[in-house]
Parts: C-alpha cells; sequence; structure tokens
C-alpha cells in the first residue's frame, strides 16, 4: 500500500490506541472498528430440557432467558384463553406447541396448531393465538429482538394486560 494512502486510512480510522479492545477492519476501501469482546467475559447461554420447562410452566407468561438478540418465553393458555390479538412492529416471533390444541390467527386467517407444531410470525403481522381444547396450551416462543424484560413472570393473561413493561436492555447474562 502506499504510504499516503495508507496514512488517510489511519486518519480515517482515528487512534486505535483510543479503543483497546478493538481491532482496524477494512470493508472495500473504507476502515471501520470491529468490537471484540473482552477475554474475561464468558457467557453461558441457555441449555435446559425446553420441553420439561414448557410442560411444567403454568405462568401465562414466563421470560426463562433474554439474550441481546433473541428470547425465550415460556406461555401456558387454559381452556378458552387466548394470548390477545397483537403486532409487534420490531420482533420476530417463532412459537412452539409442546402440548394441546388450539388455533394461530395471522392477518385475519386462522390455523388450527397442536403438539408438535412451529409458527413463525414476522415483524408486523397481527396475530393471536387461541386454545380451542379442553387442557392448558402449552407452548415456547422466541422474540428477536427480545420484547419484554429479562426475568418477566405473568401468573395470568391479567397480570400481562395491567403490566408496563419491556425490554429495555438487561440480558440474563
Amino acid at each position: 500500500m502506499r504510504a499516503d494512502a495508507a496514512q488517510n486510512l489511519r486518519t480515517q480510522a482515528g487512534s486505535l490506541a483510543e479503543y483497546p479492545n478493538t481491532d482496524l477492519l477494512i470493508v472495500g476501501h473504507t476502515p471501520a472498528r470491529l468490537v471484540r469482546q473482552q477475554e474475561d467475559v464468558v457467557k453461558r447461554g441457555f441449555v435446559e430440557n425446553i420441553e420439561d420447562l414448557t410442560v411444567n410452566n403454568n405462568d401465562f407468561r414466563r421470560v426463562i432467558y433474554t439474550a441481546h438478540h433473541m428470547q425465550l418465553v415460556l406461555m401456558s393458555l387454559g381452556a378458552g384463553e387466548d394470548i390477545g390479538e397483537e403486532v409487534h412492529d420490531e420482533s420476530d416471533q417463532f412459537f412452539r406447541i409442546e402440548t394441546g390444541t388450539g388455533e394461530v390467527w395471522m392477518n385475519g386467517v386462522a390455523t388450527a396448531i397442536k403438539d408438535g407444531c412451529a409458527i413463525v410470525i414476522p415483524a408486523g403481522v397481527r396475530h393471536n393465538i387461541k386454545n380451542t381444547g379442553r387442557t392448558s396450551l402449552k407452548v415456547y416462543t422466541l422474540y428477536a429482538p427480545p420484547h419484554h424484560a429479562n426475568g418477566t413472570v405473568h401468573a395470568t393473561r391479567a397480570d400481562a394486560e395491567a403490566a408496563d413493561e419491556h425490554f429495555a436492555g438487561k440480558t440474563s447474562e
């Protein structure tokens, strides 16, 4: 690289000494900072038997793990209960049905669901999940990015509706 071009890149990138945990990354001809994770930060992640956790959950909503870009939530809907029609403008959502039967509504269209079903709801889609069975509908859901405050537990839908909580950046680790 020519000396003047190298000096130009150094000038555009600034002094890396100001950013001790970064490396210089060249994307095309543009310098950018690539942030390295601190070496002493070790995240454990989440490894559990999700089926057992879901089947044994009796709370309407229980946030069990929150990362920066995704959140894992357990839900239990009693016979005839639904989550309530909603739209998440900023979050995609995945549901997995562990036990029970019901319907998922997306943009006014109902589809029957039962244990083993997976559902993906893109951001901006009006949706609802209804328990049409006689026993609890047990599901887990992933929000990407997170939607609820880390550690949130709502025993009932009424508790959830009364709460004013949202993800504010606090994660499980």
